[in-house]
């Protein structure tokens, strides 16, 4: 009190302050993994290489020239050009479109088959799980190369049908995944307050379970897309990947087989670029793994 009037006091607690969601402190714990960002700087530039493969490669990928056959690199041909006289840089930069969109398109198929299979067979749990559960251990009891060649000469050829072998074989483990997921989700006290109440078992799915299991699925999608990468290049190295003449780093390197003694870049430059994206999605699905697990303090 000042000359008869009273004032109040100043407070001396500050206020609460806002609290960051889980992605929010994820992407902060992610943002400070060097190895993790640097592998995602080099995905985007990948990404954007393959959008602008026309307005990078200075020659046409799939065109010959037999006045340049098998050139070391030079200032013309700065990977220099294989057996054909095509041009190796032009090839590698249409190659990463069609590794990347592999890889991509391949994770979609995965997830449509994999996340409904390991939702159904973890929330309805008895028999339906023990049925499709089964299911899931007869598919994986198969090697996957040798299921993926027999569908490839089942399904036939073209690059969509790449997408669907290795597809119908790569969704094992997706399902397990959301398999084990949904059977810890579901028992947790907010699952059974929602059921409680009356909510559906669609509405307790949508909106509880799958938003719960995204980040253990999303490691494993950026963990998987290198593999399958990988595989498309195993594919073609055996001659039955992408079809020809479109530029592939598996194709590469099987038609640089032949003259690694006397060209070796013809090699060099497709390992090393299939080393490079592997490396990359492998940094980055580390990152997202330390980032979003559950166990790391929430403090940044």
């Amino acid at each position: 009190m000042i000359n008869g009037t009273a004032y109040p006091l100043p407070s001396t607690t500050r206020a609460a302050p806002k609290s960051r969601g889980l992605y929010a402190l994820a992407f902060q714990r992610l943002a400070r993994n060097r190895l993790a960002m640097a592998g995602l700087v080099i995905i985007i530039l990948l990404a954007l290489a393959a959008i602008a493969a026309p307005l990078l490669s200075p020659y046409d990928p799939i065109k010959q020239n037999y006045d340049a056959l098998a050139e070391a690199p030079n200032g013309k041909h700065w990977l220099g050009t294989d057996a054909l006289g095509r041009d190796t840089f032009s090839r590698l930069v249409f190659g990463t479109r069609t590794s990347l969109i592999v890889g991509v398109f391949t994770q979609a198929i995965v997830l449509s088959i994999g996340v409904p299979i390991g939702l159904m067979a973890g929330y309805a749990g008895g028999r339906v799980d023990n049925l499709l559960m089964r299911g899931v251990d007869i598919v994986y009891a198969f090697p996957d190369l040798l299921f993926i060649i027999l569908l490839r000469s089942v399904l036939g050829g073209g690059i969509l049908m790449i997408f669907l072998a290795i597809g119908l074989v790569a969704w094992t483990s997706i399902a397990r995944l959301v398999r084990g997921q949904v059977l810890a989700i579901k028992s947790e006290e907010y699952v059974t307050a929602a059921r409680a109440v009356g909510a559906s078992n669609a509405w307790i799915i949508l909106r509880h379970v799958l938003p719960n299991a995204v980040g253990p699925l999303l490691v494993a999608v950026t963990f998987a897309i290198p593999r399958a990468i990988f595989v498309e290049a195993a594919l073609s190295y055996i001659g039955i990947g992408v079809p020809p003449p479109t530029p592939s780093w598996g194709t590469m390197i099987q038609d640089g087989y032949t003259l690694i003694f006397v060209a070796k870049h013809l090699v060099l430059f497709p390992a090393i670029a299939i080393a490079t994206v592997m490396l990359s999605f492998t940094f980055l699905g580390d990152g997202l793994r330390d980032a979003l697990d559950p166990r790391i303090s929430r403090r940044v």
